[in-house]
């Protein structure tokens, strides 16, 4: 029973370590006007800060995603710390854009590594009959993280001085302390080789897995891309549209999305993998619908319901994607499906975002985001459709 103790705290412990690295990569969410006032930027320039996040992500699963598998968790997780303290020091020293670029790039590397990893470790810290709990752990570590980013920035922002600078100056000193943490735990890894040792991965689909793929892969773009969206743009569509000026209301919106892809996540164990895809998109189809009318009514009430509708469908249908694709993959490509799986739903962060922005000049926020929602809608309901029509067959 201690020893099962032992091995929960550390579970916990890296559960916790993974919030914090997470938590990073939405700190700047809330602080995006801010920054847009300080520097003078457009809201085109605000949708590329963020998707070069995504491509830092993107890089590291495709040139480094297996690198815990041969160097160890450990140090792989210590780099990915490394790389959030810069992101946090890019954002403390930034005079100029090129410091938010370099700062969301980092945060990006950061999340590339952490990903797989601390999802790894922290199901190999648990107990032997632990899985189920532990998955927990990682689910509400990664997602959870995520959500807690943008609420502590918008906190600190709105009822702290020096709002550019406090918020991450604290998830610094977390990074520090999250450091001694990950030092004292034990490796998992018992079969270590060299740094050298370590070749880029290759996405690739077998032929049996493509046509279960394509559903899969397309529901987490768009769920990907709502949380893009919502990230990025939305904190401006607040101030802009609903005069909502309150940072701390702008990051409990956006962590309310990441909070609710929590419970999606954890509620595939109920209603099951083969319902939870085709549920998910029914999810993020009601989100899609619910932001239309939050830009065509200017209602704040619809955007908090989208934020929880669509992030709730995003769970469901991410976990469920990741489970149908798994389970249709020969194991000894498995990895690389997964991670053929990822680079689509990283690439939704990025592209879709890209594209509003570059709309918002020509045709202003709310139509922009309009024609996204028209865009995603199309998707989504063609992926539900192939569903209806050939259910994905998956365990859990």
């Amino acid at each position: 029973m201690d020893g099962d103790r032992r091995r929960w705290l550390q579970c916990s412990l890296a559960g916790a370590v993974f919030a914090v690295c997470m938590a990073g990569t939405t700190l700047p969410t809330p602080l995006y006007g801010l920054y847009q006032e300080k520097f003078g930027f457009s809201e085109l320039v605000v949708t590329v800060v963020y998707a070069v996040y995504a491509f830092g992500v993107i890089g590291v699963l495709l040139l480094a995603g297996n690198a815990s598998d041969t160097v160890g968790r450990r140090p792989v997780l210590l780099a990915g710390l490394a790389f959030s303290a810069a992101s946090a020091v890019c954002f403390l020293c930034a005079t100029g854009l090129g410091w938010l670029y370099a700062g969301r790039l980092m945060s990006g590397l950061s999340a590339g590594l952490f990903t797989g990893a601390a999802t790894a470790y922290v199901m190999e810290l648990a107990p032997a009959d632990g899985a189920s709990r532990a998955t927990f752990v990682a689910t509400a570590a990664n997602m959870g993280g995520l959500g807690c980013g943008p609420l502590l920035a918008g906190v600190l922002a709105q009822y702290a001085p020096w709002p550019l600078y406090l918020p991450f100056a604290v998830h610094l000193a977390l990074v520090a302390v999250s450091a001694v943490v990950l030092a004292r735990l034990p490796e998992t890894v018992r079969d270590r080789r060299p740094l050298s040792t370590v070749r880029p991965q290759r996405p690739g689909l077998p032929l049996r897995v493509r046509s279960v793929f394509a559903p899969a892969a397309t529901a987490s773009f768009v769920g990907f891309a709502l949380f893009g969206v919502f990230t990025s743009v939305s904190p401006a569509f607040l101030a802009e549209s609903l005069d909502v000026h309150n940072h701390a209301v702008s990051g409990l919106i956006v962590a309310l999305a990441f909070f609710a892809s929590t419970a999606g996540q954890l509620a595939v164990g109920r209603v099951g993998v083969a319902r939870s895809l085709p549920l998910g998109c029914a999810g993020l189809l009601g989100g899609l619908a619910l932001l239309a009318g939050a830009l065509w009514w200017d209602l704040l009430a619809l955007v908090v319901a989208s934020a929880v509708v669509g992030g709730a469908g995003q769970g469901l249908a991410f976990r469920g994607a990741l489970a149908t694709v798994a389970a249709a993959s020969p194991p000894d490509r498995r990895a690389a499906v997964i991670s053929m799986l990822f680079v689509v739903a990283y690439t939704g962060i990025s592209l879709p975002v890209i594209g509003v922005g570059l709309l918002v000049g020509p045709i202003g926020l709310e139509g922009a985001g309009l024609v996204f929602i028209v865009c995603m809608a199309v998707l989504v309901t063609a992926a539900a459709g192939y569903l209806l029509r050939r259910p994905a067959r998956a365990s859990a």
